[in-house]
């Protein structure tokens, strides 16, 4: 049978009370959980799952031009709760983005807005998966 990689997957395995494992098939792990100790929140996965899948995008480009002096993403939002439920809104991913200024930095400092807005508009998949709100089908085994 043919493999299909289009699919993606990750595995939680209940660790405790509130406390999640999660896992990839290429053996990666984090810890998940209710925000009462250090493990990241869903929330903060789904915020930085938000700003990795730009930044990557925006890194792989850039940084075969020049290596970054500051590359930092940071994604926040106000989590709501009201008629329609708990969510997030004003979702922002804010870049702080800077290259040498010789050699082909320029260049890569150039591209930044350009792969920001690209990646936004159509290359990240998470983003564009809030953005499109696809629909959601809990199953239960």
């Amino acid at each position: 049978m043919a493999e299909d990689t289009n699919h993606r997957s990750v595995r939680l395995t209940r660790a405790s009370a509130g406390r999640f494992t999660v896992s990839n098939v290429r053996g990666g792990q984090l810890t998940t959980g209710t925000g009462d100790c250090a493990d990241f929140t869903p929330v903060e996965l789904l915020l930085a799952a938000i700003g990795a899948c730009t930044g990557v995008d925006v890194d792989v480009v850039t940084s075969r031009r020049a290596e970054p002096t500051e590359f930092t993403v940071e994604a926040g939002a106000d989590k709501v709760r009201d008629d329609q439920g708990s969510r997030l809104t004003g979702i922002e991913v804010t870049f702080r983005v800077a290259f040498p200024p010789d050699g082909r930095g320029p260049e890569a400092q150039a591209l930044v807005p350009g792969l920001v807005q690209a990646s936004h508009d159509r290359l990240c998949t998470v983003g564009r998966t809030v953005e499109a709100g696809t629909p959601i089908t809990p199953r239960i085994l």
